[in-house]
């Protein structure tokens, strides 16, 4: 599938894309101490509308996964504590790695009934939460992530929350910026998947050896349904590239179930309440559907 070279020149790159968000008009007070050490050191300061979900009646860890190449690959576990197991959500992050935002995803999912699980698949290649530039950051972290070694990780993830704790029959993945492309990825490559939703992920991507797959172009190849969550301002993801998805979804057969929703004067990032970039209206909206979606084809 093409694109039209005005698409590409309006696409912004995800580093410079994520430093836009910062551009815009910050919250007067910012959250400090504790909590805001726990976030990435690109993702500072943290805006006073960062929401902190209570970790009260679940079970949260800190875990080592032995992937498929023998790396000990980390992650963080929230589900509720006790009972039987849960429906397994694989939560893929930013490019900011696994900190304290992606954690609090995962709680939230475990306040609704999952057992929500956040590899960190950068790190093979550092700890994106220690850098701060965004160009450093992209360069010598996000852009070495293979597509392949990536979507194997998912795949043992799975397989491993299944023996501890996890209702591996029932799948779910979501993902955020970096973390959306993943999602329209895997639900391309795996066929235990029930359902993804995708954050803002990136639809068309300039490939690389490491990096192959752009998600326009795995449309057919979709195994389980996806909802997208776009923001109408994104500069990074143009709506014209949503429409091509959208067309994309609708030639092959795929649309409905997958489904992509706009959200009106959102930005890219209009989820991350750490961020100036998020939208309280885009945000709850897009939750209240993310939560139905999975309700719909993961729990059953």
């Amino acid at each position: 599938m093409t694109t039209d070279r005005s698409d590409d020149a309006q696409r912004l790159p995800e580093d410079r894309n994520w430093v836009r968000s910062t551009g815009l008009q910050r919250r007067h007070v910012l959250a400090g101490g504790a909590f805001a050490a726990g976030f990435a050191a690109a993702c500072r300061p943290v805006v006073s509308s960062a929401v902190q979900t209570s970790g009260e009646g679940l079970t949260e860890e800190s875990v080592t996964i032995p992937a498929n190449d023998g790396f000990a690959l980390p992650g963080f576990v929230a589900r509720p504590a006790g009972g039987k197991a849960a429906p397994v959500i694989v939560v893929v992050h930013e490019i900011f790695g696994v900190h304290e935002w992606i954690r609090d995803i995962c709680r939230r999912f475990a306040r609704a009934g999952y057992y929500a699980i956040a590899p960190d698949l950068f790190a093979r290649h550092g700890d994106a939460t220690k850098i701060a530039d965004f160009k450093q950051l992209v360069g010598t972290i996000v852009s070495k992530a293979p597509d392949a070694q990536v979507l194997a990780d998912i795949d043992t993830v799975y397989d491993w929350a299944s023996s501890h704790g996890g209702d591996g029959r029932k799948r779910g993945i979501t993902g955020f910026c970096w973390g959306g492309r993943i999602v329209w990825l895997y639900a391309a490559h795996s066929a235990q998947l029930d359902a993804g939703v995708a954050y803002y992920g990136r639809l068309v991507s300039d490939k690389t050896a490491l990096q192959p797959l752009s998600a326009i172009e795995e449309v057919t190849k979709l195994k389980a349904p996806v909802l997208g969550q776009y923001g109408a301002l994104d500069k990074g993801i143009p709506v014209t590239d949503v429409e091509a998805m959208r067309a994309a979804l609708t030639k092959a057969g795929k649309s409905p179930p997958d489904a992509i929703t706009v959200h009106a004067g959102a930005e890219h990032g209009f989820m991350a309440d750490y961020r100036p970039s998020y939208n309280e209206a885009a945000a709850k909206a897009a939750w209240d559907a993310t939560l139905g979606w999975f309700g719909t084809y993961v729990k059953k």
